[in-house]
């Protein structure tokens, strides 16, 4: 292996946060898959928490455990998002960053080709770059979010977070995406770094964006062409798309080959007694808590909507809110709610499922497109809001109306968003346009040849360092 130039030891390192995480590994089992080596570091507790590898991978991709320093304020055995509340979520950046003389050991001893990196760690292209090793930034963000950001050479005058709801002045053709009012009070902080939280996520994507070699975006030129060549003329660099890493479905219908056989097979049977594209799943992420009020609106406009429906009601908190008096007996038979984990891309695919409400998290946006679900979307944190603008600009995801200072919605404009998606004439472009998508979202070939296209770049530029003009110079 080591002797064959046109294969390559990859190294990535996503951000501490399970909807990175799972990118960052499926598009290192597709490189492995193609004769190449991987690997993938995180820590110890979050390797354990990863989906098996299959076995045919497993010896091409090396599951890295660094462990995490301690932090004052970060709770013990907390190593991803999933195990804080957000507002813990810095002190695990700061942890983060404490990774950084690990990294540097384990970049000198293993010496990768390439080192694929998250946003967050922004110190790793000059460290990886000491040890000739280039770097590409892989955003599992789109293109039309890491535009977002701004680019080295342009003053970003954004102070308010009034500023956050307009597109930036870099992005030079129109578009709506841009945070609403109450998306980005709840995380100006910690973008902007205006409370304890430096350096702020903005300071971290603007120089890992800066100091890596190449970015690499889960995205592809089908979609979002007007990004993706923005971002090549902002950054002045090759920017590569991934294309959008769709979930592998194996046999979702064949419980022998069923590891979560015991699991899927009460959903399968509730969901094969409903008729074809009318049930809504229900799911907000691992992540998207919905607050005691926002809960009790959701409930009650299933229940008004009178459309059958899967509720996956967990929470990353200990806390369980509870749901509207009577409204489990009253909905019984029709709705369920799931308080456990669920198989969500068996669910999509079952064909009694005709919409999808979901917080806009783009691995579910994916998942959901895929199976050509249309999408209703109530967004929550970080780049959601983002997503939510890109879809509805497209017509392929229909926001549910809210108060644009406070974020709040009522029962009856989730019913009749319910409605309109899944229903109604009205809805009936959304349903349109994720069916037209479907080619370019689960198309396999498709998918492979995005992979192919990033794998010859790397292989072509991983001596890209030793030349008179390294990329991003």
């Amino acid at each position: 292996m080591a002797e064959d130039s046109s294969k390559l030891h990859i190294a990535m390192f996503p951000w501490l946060a399970f909807g990175h995480m799972i990118p960052y590994l499926e598009l290192a089992k597709l490189i492995a898959q193609k004769g190449h080596t991987i690997s993938f570091i995180s820590t110890p507790r979050n390797i354990d928490r990863l989906p098996k590898l299959p076995p045919s991978l497993s010896s091409s991709i090396h599951l890295v455990k660094l462990p995490l320093p301690q932090v004052e304020n970060l709770p013990e055995n907390a190593e991803a998002t999933i195990d804080v509340p957000y507002e813990k979520v810095p002190y695990l950046k700061k942890a983060l960053d404490g990774l950084e003389d690990p990294m540097a050991k384990f970049l000198e001893t293993s010496s990768p080709d390439w080192l694929l990196f998250d946003f967050l760690p922004y110190w790793l292209p000059p460290l990886a770059h000491n040890l000739r090793i280039p770097t590409a930034m892989f955003s599992i963000f789109i293109a039309a979010c890491v535009a977002q950001i701004k680019p080295t050479d342009i003053q970003d005058d954004r102070e308010k977070p009034e500023d956050f709801t307009r597109p930036p002045k870099w992005i030079p053709f129109p578009t709506t995406i841009a945070f609403r009012l109450f998306e980005i009070t709840k995380i100006f902080d910690a973008i902007t770094g205006q409370g304890d939280t430096h350096p702020s996520d903005l300071y971290r994507a603007e120089k890992s964006l800066q100091l890596c070699d190449a970015i690499v975006v889960r995205s592809c030129w089908e979609l979002e062409t007007d990004f993706l060549n923005l971002l090549t003329e902002l950054h002045n660099k090759p920017v590569i798309p991934t294309g959008q890493l769709p979930p592998v479905v194996v046999a979702y219908n064949n419980e022998d080959d069923d590891h979560d056989e015991a699991t899927w097979k009460p959903i399968k049977k509730w969901l094969d007694k409903q008729e074809t594209g009318t049930v809504v799943y229900v799911a907000f992420g691992s992540e998207a808590n919905p607050n005691q009020e926002e809960v009790r609106e959701i409930a009650l406009g299933l229940e008004l909507s009178g459309l059958p429906f899967f509720w996956v009601l967990r929470s990353s908190s200990t806390i369980e809110l509870p749901l509207p008096d009577g409204f489990e007996d009253r909905t019984k038979g029709r709705g369920v709610v799931w308080k456990t984990w669920a198989p969500q891309v068996k669910i999509l695919a079952h064909e009694s499922v005709g919409g999808f409400l979901s917080h806009g998290g783009w691995s579910s946006v994916v998942e959901a497109i895929t199976f050509q679900r249309p999408l209703i979307l109530l967004t929550f944190l970080a780049d959601q809001g983002w997503n939510a603008r890109f879809l509805e600009e497209r017509k392929m995801g229909y926001v549910i109306p809210r108060n644009d200072n406070d974020g709040s919605f009522s029962q009856d404009s989730v019913a009749e968003s319910l409605r309109l998606v899944v229903l109604e004439e009205a809805g009936q472009v959304y349903r349109e346009n994720v069916k037209k998508m479907k080619g370019v979202f689960g198309d396999p070939e498709l998918q492979d040849r995005y992979v192919d296209q990033l794998l010859n770049f790397l292989v072509t530029n991983k001596n890209i360092l030793l030349s008179p003009k390294p990329i991003g110079n």
